[in-house]
């Protein structure tokens, strides 16, 4: 497998600590929330960095599919809600997905073709897929 594109990112401090990508575009204070029993406060956690990239990767995707299709869509936007779940099988944790998608200018039938064409598609998707549980919704 070659690589078209590599990025690069490294944290330090866990939860409590730094996101720094490699090209310093990415510097980020991390706080656990405080549903989780952190501090809260200034700062961002995994979950929103995760919500924030499946949400783009997949409204790429779907923008994608739409000019594949030659769908009449006005436009779109993906909202990603990633949920911290408890893992009943290990005891630890775990995350889940619902995709939130707005297609303005289809009936809901089409978008929801296209939401799932989008899902067989997007990256992000590929790689949760049998790991973690994404709901797609029609908004």
């Amino acid at each position: 497998m070659s690589a078209l594109f590599t990025t690069t990112v490294t944290a330090t401090g866990g939860r409590e600590g730094r996101v720094i990508s490699e090209d310093n575009v990415l510097d980020l204070q991390l706080v656990s929330p405080k549903e989780l029993g952190g501090p809260g406060g200034e700062g961002t956690n995994p979950e929103q960095l995760f919500a924030a990239g499946y949400s783009a990767c997949f409204d790429g995707a779907l923008n994608l599919i739409i000019k594949r299709e030659k769908a009449e869509v006005s436009s779109t936007s993906i909202k990603a809600d990633v949920h911290f779940l408890k893992d009943e099988a290990d005891g630890g944790f775990k995350i889940g997905v619902t995709l939130n998608a707005h297609l303005e200018g289809v009936d809901e039938a089409t978008a929801k073709d296209l939401v799932e064409k989008a899902h067989a598609f997007c990256p992000y998707s590929k790689a949760t897929r049998g790991n973690v549980e994404v709901e797609l919704k029609i908004v």
